[in-house]
């Protein structure tokens, strides 16, 4: 590896996910940037997460707030686009199923940046849910998919992913 490996956090039950991602890096020396991109932002309650996961403060934080589904995605994207060109990442992990996280899966793919996505492979079958979508474009182009479950790992298998 040569760049850092940015582990981006969009909304607060993302912290509790990379945490021991983050620990595990930590422990291997690992350079690694915590990047927050503020799409659910509560300044109190990110402390608590923070003080409560052993995480520092993150490295990065985009400030992207609320908006539109389509405001936020492309405000992450642009701004992300900008932290990849800046720190040269050797990979980005992305969580869940928030728009910070398609978005930045898709600047990854678009810049040859090898992305993870961890809780890869989780359907709720209703494309009216927006979480649905960015679940289904996340898992088609990140290059590694880190399933939680067994149903995850079905669900790959039969979309041909």
């Amino acid at each position: 590896m040569t760049g850092p490996v940015i582990l981006v956090v969009g909304a607060r039950p993302n912290f509790m996910k990379i945490a021991p991602i983050y620990a595990e890096l930590a422990k291997r020396n690992i350079e690694q940037i915590l990047l927050h991109t503020g799409q659910h932002y509560d300044e109190n309650m990110s402390k608590v997460f923070f003080n409560d996961l052993g995480m520092p403060k993150p490295d990065i934080y985009l400030g992207i707030g609320s908006g539109s589904h389509a405001t936020q995605t492309a405000k992450v994207m642009v701004e992300f686009e900008k932290v990849c060109k800046e720190h040269k990442p050797s990979m980005v992990v992305v969580v869940g199923d928030v728009n910070s996280t398609v978005a930045c899966s898709m600047v990854c793919a678009k810049e040859w940046i090898p992305c993870a996505h961890v809780e890869a492979g989780l359907r709720s079958f209703d494309r009216e849910m927006p979480e649905e979508i960015n679940r289904l474009v996340t898992d088609a182009i990140a290059d590694y998919l880190l399933t939680p479950s067994p149903d995850g790992d079905e669900n790959l298998r039969n979309e041909g992913v």
